[in-house]
C-alpha cells in the first residue's frame, strides 16, 4: 500500500493492527515514518518512542544481550524506531534525551550505520 502511493489506506490498516497487537514494533515505526512525512513530529516521536520502549523491555528481559547489530533483520525496526526517535527528540528541542537514546544505542551496534550517533549534533550544533 505505501510502495502504491495509498497511504491514507495504509495508515489505517497500520492503526487497526495496532488495535489488536499494540506492540507490533513494525507498524510504530511505519507510523512515525509516516507521520515524519506529515510533518507531526510529535505523533512520530509516540511511535518511534513506544517501540523503542519495548526493544529496551525486551532487551532487559532477555539479560541485555550484546551486540543487537542491525545487519540481522529481526533488529532492524529497533534501531530505525531509535533513529527516528532521536531525529524527533532533536528537533523538537529535547537535545538530551536525544543524547541519552544514543549513549543507550551505541553499545548494541558500534558500528552505527544508521548514523544515529551524529543526529543530535546535526541539529543542535
Amino acid at each position: 500500500m505505501l510502495a502504491a502511493g495509498e497511504t491514507d489506506i495504509a495508515r489505517d490498516e497500520l492503526v487497526w493492527l495496532l488495535s489488536e497487537c499494540p506492540d507490533f514494533l513494525d507498524a510504530h515505526v511505519h507510523l512515525g515514518l509516516l507521520a515524519l512525512e506529515e510533518n507531526d513530529c510529535k505523533l512520530a516521536r509516540g511511535h518511534f518512542g513506544r517501540a523503542y520502549q519495548l526493544c529496551l523491555e525486551a532487551l532487559d528481559a532477555a539479560g541485555s544481550p550484546r551486540p543487537v547489530p542491525h545487519d540481522l533483520a529481526g533488529n532492524r525496526p529497533f534501531h530505525e524506531a531509535a533513529k527516528g526517535l532521536v531525529h524527533c527528540l532533536a528537533q523538537t528541542g529535547r537535545a538530551g534525551m536525544a543524547r541519552d537514546v544514543c549513549r543507550r544505542m551505541a553499545p548494541l551496534d558500534p558500528t552505527d550505520p544508521l548514523g544515529i550517533q551524529r543526529l543530535p549534533r546535526d541539529r543542535t550544533s
